[in-house]
């Protein structure tokens, strides 16, 4: 049976953490979408680790990781956290596996990826920059290569060398691109990588009936899913429940439990609709004491008072078990604290989330405001413990919700967790 853990609102909640708590009893650990534009950080034994295309249960002995078929990779930045797991003693060899279905992310994908910004000017998406929309633009036309390409180095290089053609004919010379340079380089990678290959279906096949005990890990978070989210203010991928079974071959039948990570505030990356953000010194304490900046690109997180207009329109589409709630103690100081619980547009009540980006820029958002708890609740390990405004704030996120808050981050190490 699988555990799936979903980022509930626009990425950045904390759930390298909570896949890391999870992982200590699973056997096989899986990232089923998305790319190296991903940022999980955890922090075990005092070292603090960012990994971005590899699953966090990759930290944890006996785990095998999987890089599931629904991803795209960047093989060069795929080496780059081998190594810094063996620099740490951490061993890679039968541990990290890689689907041949997977899409390949290019050098030649990235600096497309800026070109694509540039023509948006002013509306740009604020992309990291990672070639992510590009490779799965490619994927979508029946234009893009596979990891199992890289193994039939003509079919390889060909593919490779029609893709540029095509971006060529298209920027000309704002495009700075050597492609057989890249190709040298997948000369080097082709056999470095073969070990990590393999074909994902027989595995998960044999992980079912096995009965291995699975945990899957989402990248990004459901604001950012292309169907779901702020369009086109998102990512490229199916980053809700759907893209899980899409990208990772699982049946639906075999799910214990979806997780949603919801962060006791909100925050975003890049450009966007943000109903709750907060451009005052609110917002700027949230960014200052919650060090709110992004693991992938570095820079600044927007920040906001929780919105759980948002979070139900999340759960309404992942159908979450329960929440992980991240970071309350970055709550502990402030004097009142505001939740986001209703949108209205011209005077009338919204009834959930709209996809219209003009509604959002004009609507009116209603909150209620909670004494804060003015205590500290870092490292507390039991929910009794937790001063009594702090479990009414929860409390309130659970009956608005409907769903549980059955873990609770009390701060950024393993053991600053609380279970219910």
């Amino acid at each position: 049976m699988a555990t799936i853990v979903l980022g509930a609102q626009w990425g950045d909640e904390g759930k390298g953490k909570i896949v890391d708590v999870l992982s200590e009893d699973i056997q096989l650990c899986c990232r089923a979408q998305g790319g190296h534009n991903a940022g999980h950080t955890i922090v075990k034994g005092g070292t603090t680790f960012d990994v971005h295309i590899l699953p966090s249960g990759v930290l944890t002995e006996g785990c095998v990781s999987l890089i599931g078929s629904g991803c795209v990779v960047y093989v060069p930045g795929f080496f780059k956290e081998l190594k810094m797991l063996e620099d740490h003693g951490i061993a890679t060899q039968d541990r990290i596996l890689l689907s041949d279905r997977c899409h390949v992310d290019l050098d030649l994908h990235t600096k497309v990826d800026g070109l694509e910004e540039v023509e948006l000017g002013q509306g740009s998406i604020g992309t990291t920059g990672k070639g992510i929309g590009p490779t799965y633009s490619t994927k979508a036309t029946r234009s893009g290569v596979r990891v199992a390409d890289i193994f039939n180095k003509q079919y390889f290089d060909e593919k490779v060398r029609h893709l540029a053609d095509g971006y060529k004919k298209r920027y000309g010379d704002l495009l700075s691109y050597d492609v057989e340079e890249e190709l040298k380089r997948f000369d080097d990678y082709r056999e470095r990588l073969k070990p990590f290959v393999v074909d994902q279906v027989p595995l998960i096949e044999s992980a079912v009936k096995g009965n291995v005990r699975m945990l899957v890990e989402g990248a990004n978070a459901l604001m950012l899913d292309i169907d779901n989210g702020t369009y086109p203010y998102v990512t490229s991928s199916n980053t809700g429940l759907g893209g899980i079974f899409t990208g990772l071959h699982l049946s639906p039948r075999k799910v214990k439990e979806v997780i949603g990570v919801v962060k006791a505030y909100t925050t975003r990356v890049g450009g966007g609709p943000f109903p709750s953000e907060q451009l005052n010194e609110f917002g700027e304490r949230l960014q200052s004491v919650g060090k709110e900046f992004g693991v992938t690109t570095g820079r600044k997180r927007r920040c906001g008072w929780l919105d759980l207009v948002l979070v139900k329109f999340s759960h309404t589409i992942n159908w979450y078990d329960c929440f992980n709630l991240t970071k309350l103690d970055i709550l502990d100081d402030f004097d009142e604290i505001k939740v986001a619980t209703e949108y209205r547009y011209k005077g009338e009540k919204l009834a959930s989330f709209p996809a219209d980006l003009h509604v959002l820029d004009n609507m009116e958002v209603i909150y209620q405001t909670f004494p804060g708890w003015k205590s500290k609740t870092v490292g507390l390990k039991k929910y009794e413990e937790l001063p009594v405004n702090a479990r009414k704030y929860i409390e309130f996120i659970e009956e608005f919700t409907g769903v549980k808050c059955k873990y609770i981050g009390t701060g950024p190490g393993q053991e600053s967790m609380i279970v219910r």
